[in-house]
């Protein structure tokens, strides 16, 4: 008896360091685009570059979905709400947050663009007050305060000199899409029994499609080197793909909590990886305000999972 029960102990041991190590691979691929969009960017227009990215990472997912009889078997007979549902969110997620982040990435540096998308966690925090009545606590209104002094301390003195007022609005638009995207995918996963893997290949494949429309439609496509398309392949292939694919099976072993948390490693990856291969070197007072933003935003995240992981509680 003892024996299984070690046994047991040592597979659900493996399973989780596994799970873990998946989903910090995938912050660190995730962590990695804005380096490879950044090197891409200087060939590729940005519109089509995130079109193509996605469709082809589509492409695959829904490959997989349809090779597998369960995925597919889930995707029968579903109603007009659901697929509605599923078109606003890769509307919302794919095209509008996805293209603005390659719009906003060809006008600002990596570190700038991902301290102001780094907001959302706060943003979502703050919109669920006049949409949802959740009033935050006053823990989680302190690390608000705390975000958004950081982000006050990057940009000091407020003279904007050499940053890109364009790059500056598009990525703010960013930020507000991806939150939006945020509020959306929760009320699709809270409400839709449906496996997370079939939720984002279907909703990226709508969302691909007019990213990649648009995009052609304001944008002149260049030939192609073979290194441009080795910057598209790897995005789409390692970085979308296999990423959203090792984030779900994470996600079947991890805790919501344990996921939020390894998600918000992924501000200082950027910073560093931006540094080594970007020359992207922060202030003095850029690093300040960069680690109270990572703390405050990592700190919301946790506390915002645990809220809702008590209210999923209570409400079974």
């Amino acid at each position: 008896m003892s024996e299984a029960y070690t046994q047991i102990q040592e597979v659900t041991r493996r399973s989780l360091i596994i799970a873990i190590i998946e989903a910090l691979f995938v912050t660190v691929l995730w962590s990695s685009s804005f380096v490879i969009i950044k090197f891409g960017l200087q060939d590729i227009p940005p519109l089509t570059f995130a079109g193509l990215r996605y469709t082809i990472a589509s492409l695959i997912l829904l490959a997989l979905i349809l090779s597998q009889t369960k995925m597919r078997k889930t995707m029968k007979g579903r109603s007009r709400k659901w697929w509605g549902m599923l078109f606003i969110y890769g509307c919302v997620y794919i095209t509008a947050t996805q293209g603005t982040q390659f719009l906003g990435l060809f006008y600002l540096p990596a570190i700038t663009f991902s301290l102001i998308l780094n907001l959302t966690p706060i943003i979502v925090l703050l919109s669920a007050i006049p949409l949802l009545g959740e009033k935050p606590s006053l823990l989680e209104t302190v690390f608000v305060l705390t975000g958004i002094f950081g982000v006050l301390l990057y940009f000091y003195p407020m003279d904007f000199v050499g940053v890109s007022i364009i790059g500056l609005v598009i990525s703010i638009i960013s930020l507000l899409a991806n939150s939006a995207a945020a509020v959306i995918g929760r009320a699709v996963n809270r409400t839709l029994d449906t496996p997370p893997l079939v939720v984002t290949g279907v909703m990226m494949s709508f969302g691909a499609l007019f990213l990649m429309i648009f995009g052609l439609s304001v944008e002149n496509l260049p030939p192609l080197s073979p290194i441009s398309w080795i910057y598209i392949l790897w995005l789409a292939v390692l970085n979308t793909a296999l990423a959203f694919t090792l984030w779900n099976r994470a996600m079947r072993v991890l805790r919501a909590v344990d996921m939020a948390l390894i998600n918000s490693t992924m501000m200082p990856q950027i910073v560093i990886l931006s540094i080594v291969f970007l020359g992207e070197f922060p202030e003095p007072l850029d690093w300040v305000g960069l680690v109270l933003l990572a703390f405050s935003v990592g700190a919301v995240q946790y506390l915002q999972t645990k809220r809702m992981n008590k209210s999923n509680r209570s409400t079974r």
